[in-house]
């Protein structure tokens, strides 16, 4: 497990536009956005018959919400293969989805000011339960054409091998 230090020379947080998500060893292309990481734990209530009127609380289920990527769209076709393996509609009777490799680890990694890797989560079993191709299309609007994934998961860590970087300092010149 990596030792951390303490960057006595930061006291900013992490800002959230330097980041990048990978799948399959490969980063992927044009992801403008990524949705937040949130896990919420059931809570069960509880008393027994001599307690007095209060209850008593202990952790239940966790649930992992799913998170959305999105990237402008392009021909790469990264979202839609993946897509398909979850539900191919040109597929024959039976072969419409893909049980062997429809779920996917991915790594979202989070960069400091200076492009240092400064934190990386990785996210467990993720499918595609939603995809958008295409938005809706407007002739009057002056915007990027974005298209979407929505992706479930059975939970995320903290990568700890990433480990919190030696800010470099700019010489003045």
């Amino acid at each position: 497990m990596a030792q951390f230090s303490v960057n006595v020379q930061r006291f900013d947080p992490y800002k959230n536009f330097k980041f990048r998500v990978k799948w399959d060893g490969r980063y992927v292309a044009g992801v403008s956005k990524v949705g937040g990481l949130k896990r919420t734990t059931e809570v069960v209530k509880h008393r027994e018959g001599g307690d007095p009127s209060s209850s008593r609380k202990s952790p239940g289920r966790t649930e992992y919400d799913a998170i959305t990527i999105e990237r402008g769209v392009t021909h790469d076709l990264e979202f839609e293969n993946w897509a398909s393996k979850v539900w191919n509609f040109h597929a024959g009777l039976g072969a419409e989805s893909s049980l062997q490799d429809f779920r996917k680890d991915i790594i979202i990694e989070v960069y400091n000011e200076a492009g240092q890797l400064a934190l990386a989560y990785k996210l467990f079993r993720c499918w595609v339960s939603e995809y958008q191709a295409m938005p809706d299309l407007d002739a009057n609007a002056n915007a990027v054409a974005i298209q979407h994934i929505k992706l479930e998961n059975e939970g995320w860590e903290r990568d700890r091998e990433v480990a919190e970087p030696t800010e470099p300092a700019l010489g003045a010149g």
